[in-house]
């Protein structure tokens, strides 16, 4: 993907065509929504908050656009400004002025938090608006009892689900567009930066905290504690990502687990979970800095 990478660098009207155009091709293909968000991050990253917002904003305009004349609507342009283009440019001017990327990863969960928060706050029932959204998705031919028992616990959590699933994708889009920035003017950097990648002590005893709170409390208090909850697990999938890669790496047949670590996240989302522990234990294990005999495969 370089190739696309080396384009979008040449100017702002190309940086702002794949942005646009990749906008409106992933209302049909979702995950294309990443690679767009990309574009912002990498621009940002690489020529400035400045000039990352020029190219957010007339993307937006350029998206609206064509999304009036090939959709007949403009208003999914606005909803990528606010749920993905604005987020992911203010996670790369963090990233680009601070320098770490654990730093950028943990403002993207705040403002996951953030958004949480207020919407119980400005929600009159979250519940009941999400049990309403869950059911108009029932098939006709679906045992409709089963399904409602299963809506009436998810609807609790769909929050934070929700939430969740933003997050990955705004930090999905910041990886790779330092990937990209990396690969043009800092070949390695990206990994070596995101192997590094660690959180504090501090942050886990909140986190803790947070988890505690769920479990010791009922109501709204409680329901709001379990939807953070779930915004942590992605902080600590991360990081656990990175710790699980870096032993691996060690390992004499890193060249072949390291791609499997990925492989099974994908096949088997439950596995997260173990990740997510482990990440979470890192801060006071320190499994990185543990020294290792084994040979560390160049590359990996």
């Amino acid at each position: 993907m370089n190739f696309l990478a080396t384009y979008i660098m040449r100017g702002r009207m190309q940086a702002m065509l794949v942005a646009s155009s990749l906008a409106l091709l992933s209302l049909m293909m979702p995950p294309v929504s990443v690679v767009s968000s990309a574009t912002v991050a990498l621009v940002t990253l690489r020529r400035g908050a400045f000039e990352g917002f020029y190219v957010l904003a007339c993307s937006s305009v350029a998206a609206g656009l064509l999304g009036f004349l090939v959709l007949g609507n403009y208003q999914f342009a606005l909803l990528y400004v606010m749920v993905l283009w604005l987020p992911v440019w203010l996670i790369s001017i963090v990233l680009r002025e601070g320098q770490y990327l654990s730093l950028a990863v943990e403002i993207a969960i705040l403002i996951g938090i953030v958004g949480v928060i207020g919407f119980y706050l400005t929600a009159a029932d979250p519940a009941l608006m999400w049990k309403a959204v869950l059911s108009q998705m029932i098939p006709a031919d679906a045992p409709v009892a089963d399904i409602q028992r299963t809506i009436d616990v998810l609807v609790h959590y769909m929050t934070g689900v929700v939430a969740a699933g933003s997050v990955f994708g705004l930090l999905f889009g910041l990886f790779l567009g330092r990937w990209w920035q990396a690969n043009l003017y800092n070949p390695g950097g990206f990994r070596a930066e995101f192997l590094s990648l660690e959180t504090k002590p501090r942050l886990s005893i909140g986190s803790v905290t947070v988890i505690v709170i769920a479990l010791a409390s009922s109501g709204a208090i409680s329901e709001i504690a379990w939807n953070v909850s779930i915004l942590l697990f992605v902080l600590y999938t991360v990081s656990g990502t990175a710790v699980l890669h870096t032993m691996f790496s060690k390992m004499k047949l890193g060249r072949y687990i390291v791609p499997m670590l990925y492989i099974t996240l994908f096949l088997i989302p439950h596995a997260m979970l173990l990740v997510a522990l482990i990440g979470l234990s890192d801060p006071w294990l320190n499994l990185r800095k543990r020294k290792s005999n084994t040979h560390t495969p160049d590359g990996v």
